[in-house]
């Protein structure tokens, strides 16, 4: 009897065994970088450092100056949910923000 192409018997399937002797490969923290961008004032930029991180004035000035000048600044670092959760909120700011892993 026809059945399809399915097979009727089972047969034994492989299972491989992890190598326990393998280099667990270390897991480095993420940070999370804003940009520079020519849309948003300084000052805003400062203040959104100030509420998404409750960092103090002089921090989120100190902050902000580095994407000015320099054209990036580290403000977060943490898992990887986390930066990608402070990237999300970043932009949801309007903000110019990525993620990377902090080597």
């Amino acid at each position: 009897m026809h059945n399809g192409g399915v097979p009727t018997t089972l047969s034994a399937t492989e299972v491989m065994e992890p190598d326990l002797d393998e280099q667990v490969a270390e897991d480095h923290p993420w940070v999370v970088i804003v940009w520079n961008d020519p849309i948003n004032l300084m000052s805003y930029v400062t203040y959104v450092l100030q509420k998404l991180f409750g960092y103090s004035l002089e921090k989120a000035t100190e902050l902000m100056l580095d994407v000015h000048e320099k054209g990036r600044a580290v403000v977060a670092n943490g898992s990887r949910e986390q930066a990608e959760m402070h990237v999300f909120r970043l932009h949801e700011h309007g903000l110019w923000a990525t993620m990377q892993h902090d080597e």
